[in-house]
């Protein structure tokens, strides 16, 4: 996961004007936009001159409407995207209709929360489907278009539970550690095609976490404090293989990091690995890494190192 860093702070009305004529005339689609995040997304959005598809089994047409009453330009869509045929054909269509797709934000998802023991698979797969595969549909049917154009911004919807883990959410959790790795691969393929992709780790209230977040809480985590992050990873200027916190207007990268490789030699043993521990699990001069062959050249190259030295 790369890390860039956004600036902090309140943007000035001239930055706010420069960032909001980049984007006008875009065209977005957002899964799951009928409430919560997405409809906060596809708000702020609009409200910078994107088009907007409005995609949600359930409110599209209300989000549309609210837009539209702003003076946006957005339409309705009931698309399962988990279906992957007809998640291909929202694609499509937005295409069709608009000349194009510029951002893509993957934000449909469901929960089924039950600890692991008690947990049917029926609502494992479930959540896969919303989710990951939901994404992947969406992702796979507008990366063409995004590559024939040159361009392209792509925004998982990832989350603290699949990150650090939470309990009862072993299939969210396992849905949405997923998508950061969909993302870690995508960034580095889309690298010199002009697509950018990147995740969001929003902290919200919304109808999914409906008794799960104290009152108190729940007043100052609305999703309108996480648009802000999404708009950023979905603008030109967006980083790429970031994983970005947001909630309450606090904003924070995670990134997965690797301790200094400690070469004990091709025949050690699980021995030599306990009593190696502490030097193996020290964090204190940790590095991130850009690809899995990174990982794979600092091990060769500390081998090396460690036969020379012998």
């Amino acid at each position: 996961m790369a890390g860039t860093a956004g600036t902090a702070g309140t943007a000035g009305t001239a930055d706010t004007a420069q960032f909001a004529g980049q984007v006008a005339g875009q065209v977005a689609v957002i899964t799951g936009a009928g409430g919560g995040l997405g409809r906060a997304h596809a708000l702020a959005l609009a409200s910078r001159g994107v088009k907007i598809v409005v995609n949600d089994l359930g409110n599209a047409q209300g989000v549309v409407d609210e837009i539209t009453a702003a003076g946006g330009e957005a339409v309705a869509d009931s698309t399962d995207i988990s279906d992957r045929a007809a998640a291909a054909a929202l694609i499509d269509d937005t295409v069709s209709r608009w000349g194009r797709i510029d951002i893509l934000i993957n934000n449909a998802g469901i929960l089924r929360d039950k600890s692991f023991a008690k947990m049917d698979l029926a609502d494992f797969d479930k959540v896969i489907a919303v989710h990951l595969t939901g994404s992947v549909n969406c992702t796979k049917a507008a990366w063409p278009y995004m590559v024939e154009q040159g361009y392209g911004r792509i925004l998982m919807t990832t989350s603290a539970s699949g990150i650090y883990g939470n309990f009862g959410q072993a299939n969210y959790g396992a849905a949405k550690s997923a998508l950061v790795g969909l993302m870690n691969v995508l960034a580095i393929e889309g690298a010199k095609k002009g697509i950018r992709v990147n995740s969001l780790a929003p902290t919200a209230a919304t109808q999914m976490t409906d008794g799960l977040i104290a009152e108190d809480a729940a007043e100052l985590l609305g999703p309108e404090t996480v648009a802000p992050a999404a708009e950023f990873l979905v603008s030109p200027d967006a980083p790429t293989g970031v994983i970005l916190g947001a909630g309450a207007g606090v904003f924070a990268v995670s990134q997965m990091v690797e301790a200094n490789p400690v070469a004990l030699g091709a025949d050690a043993t699980a021995e030599d690995i306990a009593a190696n521990w502490e030097r193996i699990s020290d964090l204190s001069e940790h590095r991130h890494l850009g690809s899995a062959f990174d990982q794979t050249d600092r091990y060769v190259r500390a081998a090396i190192a460690a036969g020379e030295d012998a």
